[in-house]
């Protein structure tokens, strides 16, 4: 399946949505859509600061990731957060969407983790490994996989391989592409499962103590928010991306996340 067809493939699982008629426009509310963890827990923090200088932030929680970007594109909701720009790239191209980045919040180390094996060497031939089914996830899967050392890419720095693109791959490994959110509750199927931290955290996951392999603190996979061009100037989204890369924000990350979240500002 090419990289049009896995992303328009993706299933709309969102969990809450904007009315029909579109995000207020009173000149206080700000609507902004977030997956549950962790972008609106973080976006909860700054949510006091906000009402002081008189924005509303109404955060609308999604456990997919297609519909944030939908929703934003057609104007019911005003941003989201949740998003990498190379996800976002893919997006967009796959869409027909114009969206844009905003200001870099935070980075979330995807990580390989297994209920069975204690390390990455003691996965046997022909383990299966479950990875997200889309684009820019699967080919970030695939280039942890590779700095492992369980496989080699032709390209071995292209953000958007595939399985197509392995080159070599000694363990024989048997790979299932799966929707991302559904990457926690294979564990127990799987022998090791390629997993985002939004996704691991919600699960109970630890990042840095369950991870058997993780990406490091040099990740180029910046959460970003995002919206439509031009928004960026919109007074509100002004106070709420300085509310998100304050001193604050930057040590409630690190506090409440331990490592598993890294402030990327």
């Amino acid at each position: 399946m090419n990289r049009r067809l896995l992303l328009a493939a993706l299933p709309i699982l969102a969990i809450a949505a904007c009315s029909p008629g579109g995000s207020k426009t009173d000149g206080t509310t700000l609507t902004v859509a977030a997956t549950a963890v962790p972008h609106a827990e973080i976006l909860e923090s700054v949510k006091p600061a906000l009402a002081k200088q008189g924005v509303d932030l109404q955060i609308r929680v999604f456990n997919d990731y297609v519909q944030p970007n939908l929703q934003v594109d057609q104007k019911q909701i005003d941003v989201n957060y949740f998003e990498t720009k190379p996800y976002l790239d893919t997006f967009n191209a796959a869409r027909g969407t114009h969206l844009v980045t905003y200001a870099g919040v935070h980075v979330e180390p995807l990580g390989g983790y297994s209920r069975k094996y204690k390390t990455i060497a003691a996965l046997p031939t022909g383990a299966t490994v479950a990875i997200p089914n889309e684009p820019s996830n699967g080919g970030r899967a695939l280039l942890l996989l590779q700095k492992a050392g369980l496989i080699r890419l032709r390209n071995p720095t292209d953000p958007l391989a595939t399985l197509a693109d392995i080159a070599s791959n000694p363990k024989k490994l048997q790979f299932k592409e799966l929707e991302a959110a559904t990457l926690p509750r294979v564990l127990d199927q799987v022998d090791l499962a390629m997993i985002n931290t939004n996704y691991a955290l919600d699960a109970k996951l630890n990042p840095v103590r369950d991870a058997l392999v993780i990406e490091d603190a040099k990740s180029p996979y910046v959460n970003f928010l995002v919206g439509r061009a031009g928004g960026e100037k919109d007074p509100r989204v002004v106070k709420l991306i300085a509310a998100l890369r304050s001193p604050a924000t930057r040590a409630f990350i690190t506090d409440h996340y331990k490592g598993a979240v890294l402030p990327a500002f």
